[in-house]
Formats: C-alpha cells, sequence, structure tokens
C-alpha cells in the first residue's frame, strides 16, 4: 500500500504513544526490579527511560514539522513482580520499536522525508542498544 503523509503522521503517533509507554514502564521496572544480579540492568533501565523520552521529543517534532499535532496518550504498560518478565515484556518492547522503526524508515524514504529518516534511524540505533542491553541481563 502506497504510504500518504496522512498515514505515516498517523504511524508516527502510534510510535510516540510506544515511546511514552515504554519510559513510564522503564521507570517503574527500575524501581520494582529485584535482586542483586540486577543491579547493573537496574542502572541501565532508568537510562532507557530517559532515552526514551528523548526519542519522544524527536517524534513529535517530526510530526509537528510534517504538520501533524503529537498526541498525548500512552500505549499499554506491562508490569509484573518477576524480574524475569519485568524484562522479559521490556525485551518485547524494544522488538516491537524495532520493527516499528524499520517500517517507518522505508515509508520516510518513500516520500523523501530524508530528515525524517534520519531522526529515526537514530532513534533504531538506540533502540537496538536496548534490546542488547536487555537481552544480555537475561542472558538470552
Amino acid at each position: 500500500m502506497k504510504i500518504t503523509v496522512k498515514k505515516l503522521l498517523s504511524e508516527l503517533n502510534k510510535d510516540l504513544e510506544w515511546e511514552y509507554a515504554a519510559a513510564i514502564q522503564y521507570v517503574q521496572h527500575a524501581a520494582a526490579i529485584d535482586g542483586a544480579q540486577y543491579d547493573s540492568i537496574q542502572k541501565e533501565l532508568l537510562i532507557h527511560a530517559q532515552e526514551e523520552m528523548q526519542h519522544a521529543v524527536m517524534i513529535s517534532e517530526q510530526i509537528d514539522f510534517l504538520g501533524g499535532i503529537p498526541t498525548v496518550d500512552v500505549e499499554k504498560r506491562e508490569i509484573s513482580a518477576n524480574s524475569v518478565q519485568m524484562l522479559t515484556q521490556d525485551l518485547w518492547g524494544e522488538d516491537n520499536a524495532i520493527t516499528r522503526y524499520k517500517e517507518r524508515i522505508g515509508q520516510a524514504e518513500e516520500l523523501k522525508e530524508y530528515g525524517l529518516r534520519r531522526v529515526l534511524e537514530d532513534i533504531l540505533i538506540q533502540e537496538e542498544e536496548h534490546k542488547r542491553d536487555i537481552a544480555n541481563a537475561l542472558a538470552k
């Protein structure tokens, strides 16, 4: 299906909802994760939360630049009392983000929105780093 700016804006707003959710989820997980083996990933989760909010700002600016209105809606957040389950939830979120941003990069390219593509590529690089951090903590 051919991408339109309207459809791209809708997808970017959904990405923004997921970024807000990721930031919230990471803050909660960092506070609730338990066990000495998770000390280093706990600190990393707080860094991830800050980076997800930076992504939200970057996506919001692009939505505005393209003539849209950035959403304030937040996607689903996951919580658990189990530390491994928390990290598994976070890993799913990063996989989802990576898939979504790869798709969005292709759409930006199709519309010749090269600045947007570059912003999305920068976000994708960080999402892939987040995935590696969490996978390492899970020893996956």
